[in-house]
């Protein structure tokens, strides 16, 4: 009997989790009632027009993330939810939600369609900003995912409603990388990814008080950046602390060596009625915290991952924002 864990695993092994979020220009998330199979939108429940939809556009390669989710209701109603995430343009705090709710899920790859030719949609719901958790528990997948993931999921769930959070709600959620790190989440709009989480940080990450650096065990990155990037953006959310989340931010790769060992990057933070900074920082590979580990229960062989440290920063330019009335 294989009784292997990734995500022990990598936990023994010390593997820093910073800069393995993924970096996704669009997110479609589908209400569909589990069980889901290993391969997600080939579950019982998934009509073939949308599996053919799905296919058709990952063999374009295009930047866009499908997930099935679910929670507790999702095997009792007679509608279906549909969730677009979609980047927002320039400087910015992460993606624009847009909500539709259907008659069914057959009804999905067409609003979807309708969405990517931009055409107006009478289900769209005119809702009030909330934050969206999801959950990895797609243990079909990747048996971590059910191990640490369904009971990460409910506790969770149970925080929520203990802490009147209103304006949040949790889906479980099929695959999205990083079963290693399981329990893994995305805190959307935002787009920032966790993972290895506990109770306690869980409550922090939803209420964001508590011990700022305690972040750094389990923070994964901010998925609107690149990879080399998120490690340069948890450094400056250590030193500013909780109000960090309340800034916008803007990102390029300015060079980067062909061995990837080395990557220049510039990152343009605004604050919230206050100033612009302009930020270099030069990042290398760190051999010492560089792994060659399992991505995963089923894994046959070790994967190497690269990781990244601060080499340089330099604060190049601060200006204050002109607001006119």
């Amino acid at each position: 009997m294989n009784t292997f864990f990734c995500s022990d695993n990598s936990r023994q092994l010390g593997e820093e989790i910073i800069g393995t979020a993924n970096n996704y220009e669009t997110y479609i998330l589908i209400e569909c009632p589990t069980p889901w199979h290993n391969k997600a939108f080939y579950s019982r429940w998934v009509p073939e027009n949308l599996q053919k939809l799905v296919a058709e556009i990952k063999s374009q390669k295009l930047p866009i993330s499908f997930l099935l989710i679910a929670n507790e209701l999702s095997h009792k109603k007679k509608e279906t939810t549909l969730l677009i995430y979609q980047k927002k343009i320039g400087i910015s705090n992460g993606y624009r939600q847009q909500e539709f709710r259907l008659e069914n899920i057959e009804k999905v790859a067409t609003t979807i369609k309708k969405w990517l030719w931009r055409r107006h949609h009478d289900c769209e719901l005119e809702i009030p900003k909330k934050r969206d958790i999801l959950v990895c528990t797609h243990g079909s997948h990747d048996k971590c995912c059910a191990r640490y993931g369904n009971p990460f999921y409910f506790h969770t769930q149970a925080a929520i409603a203990d802490l009147g959070l209103d304006n949040i709600r949790i889906w479980r959620s099929s695959h999205f990388g990083g079963h290693r790190f399981a329990p893994t989440m995305i805190d959307m709009p935002e787009g920032r990814y966790y993972g290895n989480l506990s109770r306690e940080l869980c409550q922090s990450i939803l209420t964001r008080t508590g011990d700022i650096k305690s972040l750094r065990q389990v923070y994964r990155g901010w998925g609107i950046l690149p990879k080399p990037l998120q490690v340069l953006e948890l450094e400056l959310l250590l030193k500013y602390g909780w109000k960090w989340f309340n800034n916008k931010v803007a990102a390029k790769i300015i060079d980067q060596s062909t061995d990837n060992s080395t990557v220049e990057v510039e990152l343009i933070v605004e604050e919230p009625y206050g100033y612009v900074y302009n930020y270099l920082a030069k990042l290398v590979k760190n051999e010492a915290k560089t792994v060659s580990v399992k991505s995963s229960c089923n894994a046959t062989q070790e994967s190497i991952f690269v990781k990244y440290a601060l080499d340089n920063l330099w604060l190049t330019s601060q200006s204050a924002i002109n607001y006119t009335a």
